[in-house]
């Protein structure tokens, strides 16, 4: 069983509680990769009946098709759903308008009252390396916040003013303390949710190139010029092959190039959670 629970996270999952009666509405972040592996469940009791919009991030990497049938699942189960891109801004303009449309009756009954109109506070949360503060920084058109491709990075809370009529309150990410589902943990580490050490590569490498046979055969062809259908040691030699590495440690090499491959976009849209 994969076990990986910082003392960090811990004090995430807390901070989050306290700060969570100081917001109208919660954005739940969930990498389009692996809508169901990156869903905290533990973040999902905490918000309980607090006004949710469940944001689809870095759609550009996932599979289409499959996008829409999670956005569609999520929906159903009372959702306000939204796919979107932080790096080419793909559908950031409709936030607004979903929180608007989330906290409608909220908004008219404060109005009714004669209440002073302000900004909609809002709270962000979601696994780590999900893409919080790429997402705010692309909000505010600025790099507000440290930002690295690493679990867990972004340290400090803070209120970001979007617009005025969207104030954000940036919270660091919370990961369950146990993932039941080997699957789970697979996913998570192959999209960098967790870190890598905690799994081997050659368990990632030999699970992603498994994966890639069944349900994307081509990316393989397409990125290596190589069969998916050919031994693992075959693959192996022939990445590091064709990207000249000839190192002593050429195998690790090469699996660590694949991995990064994949988890960077360049075997094509892949989504790995399926129905």
């Amino acid at each position: 069983m994969i076990q990986w629970y910082p003392g960090h996270m811990a004090k995430a999952k807390k901070e989050i509680e306290e700060r969570l009666k100081l917001v109208d509405i919660v954005f739940e972040l969930v990498d389009a990769r692996i809508p169901y592996s990156s869903k905290n469940p533990v973040v999902s009791d905490i918000l309980q009946s607090k006004p949710k919009l469940l944001l689809l991030t870095k759609c550009d990497l996932a599979d289409s098709n499959l996008t829409k049938q999670w956005a569609k699942h999520y929906s159903n189960q009372g959702y306000r759903v939204l796919e979107i891109d932080s790096i080419s801004g793909f559908n950031l303009k409709k936030i607004v308008h979903e929180c608007q449309a989330a906290l409608s009756e909220k908004l008219a009954r404060e109005k009714a009252k004669g209440m002073l109109v302000r900004p909609i506070r809002s709270m962000i949360v979601g696994i780590p390396n999900v893409g919080k503060s790429t997402l705010i920084n692309a909000l505010v058109n600025k790099r507000t916040l440290e930002v690295a491709d690493r679990p867990g990075v972004t340290k400090a809370q803070q209120w970001v003013r979007i617009n005025k009529d969207l104030d954000l309150l940036d919270t660091p990410g919370v990961l369950w303390p146990k993932f039941e589902d080997q699957t789970v943990g697979m996913h998570l580490a192959l999209t960098g949710a967790i870190k890598e050490a905690i799994l081997k590569n050659t368990t990632l490498f030999e699970y992603l190139v498994g994966f890639l046979r069944e349900f994307y055969p081509e990316a393989m062809t397409k990125r290596y010029d190589l069969s998916a259908d050919l031994p693992l040691g075959a693959i192996i030699d022939g990445i590091a092959d064709r990207r000249g590495i000839k190192a002593v440690d050429y195998q690790d090499r090469a699996m660590d190039l694949f991995l990064k491959d994949f988890k960077d976009g360049r075997l094509g849209k892949i989504t790995l959670d399926r129905f």
